[in-house]
């Protein structure tokens, strides 16, 4: 893979370090058609001039906010809406496992309302200078920003609450969904089974916690431990008149790994949403089933 420095100081800095340099940001952006942007949160926006400058097509991440592109992204909710847009948003590991699910549903029960409490991992593992280390963080604020992210995807009444703990692999959500017509807990599990990038997980396996799933993952050969795919916990699927109740689990690294990939295909006219996820899925080993 070809390295490019930011600008002229990097670039010299890396040669001094021995580290082998094709040139910079600008040789790059010269010659491509688009760029995935994963820069930190806010950077996308800064460099999005840049990139039109170049006449580039555009996919940013989740730490940008909706406004940077036309289109907030999550591959089954999206990809038809994206199709041959220049700017692209894919949205926070959050929100795509939220909206994940939730498409689903709507699809097959019609959505009414969504309540959903998100226990949110407070560090990623490269992450040594944050926190907190011995403490719960509530997000004060009702909804969390979750809500409103979702509602860039999905149109669906949602509110949820988040709080932060001290881990630095993967989130869980609790989540109560008002469904509108009639399901008995097998319909929610057969339509979860059909979605090829939902897994429907078991306790009585050993998948108990999240880093049980971690490890799982990684004792499976999955590079850096990569869950790409949404954990439900089929224990936990309850229904309750129209109230569906249920606990899922979201890694933070790699969820929104595929709908990044999907994402240039939709920008870039390289097929339908089908085929783009099944390609993607193959290449990947998303299989439907637990690695």
């Amino acid at each position: 893979i070809d390295l490019y420095a930011l600008d002229e100081a990097s670039y010299e800095l890396f040669q001094e370090r021995g580290v082998p340099c094709k040139g910079v940001l600008d040789d790059l952006l010269g010659n491509i058609d688009m760029v995935v942007d994963s820069s930190p949160a806010g950077m996308g926006a800064k460099n999005k001039a840049k990139y039109e400058n170049y006449g580039l097509k555009m996919v940013f991440q989740g730490g940008e906010d909706s406004s940077v592109a036309e289109v907030s992204f999550v591959s089954e909710c999206s990809y038809e809406k994206a199709y041959g847009k220049n700017a692209i948003r894919v949205v926070s590991c959050n929100t795509t496992g939220l909206s994940r699910l939730i498409y689903c549903l709507n699809e097959a029960f019609k959505v009414k309302h969504v309540f959903a409490v998100l226990v949110r991992r407070s560090a990623d593992p490269e992450e040594t200078r944050k926190g907190p280390i011995d403490a719960i963080v509530p997000d004060i604020k009702i909804p969390s920003h979750h809500a409103r992210d979702v509602n860039t995807v999905l149109d669906v009444p949602i509110v949820t609450m988040a709080v932060k703990v001290p881990v630095t692999h993967m989130h869980v959500h609790a989540l109560e969904v008002k469904l509108g017509s009639k399901a008995t807990r097998e319909d929610v599990i057969d339509v979860l089974e059909e979605a090829s990038r939902i897994i429907l997980i078991d306790v009585e396996d050993g998948l108990s916690s999240t880093g049980r799933l971690f490890d799982y993952a990684r004792l499976k050969g999955r590079p850096m431990g990569n869950i790409y795919e949404l954990m439900v916990w089929r224990d936990s699927i309850k229904i309750d008149g129209d109230k569906l109740y249920l606990f899922q689990a979201v890694h933070q690294e790699a969820i929104v790994i595929p709908d990044n990939i999907d994402a240039v295909r939709s920008a870039m006219k390289l097929g339908l949403k089908g085929e783009s996820i099944r390609i993607t899925n193959a290449t990947l080993g998303i299989t439907g089933r637990a690695f």
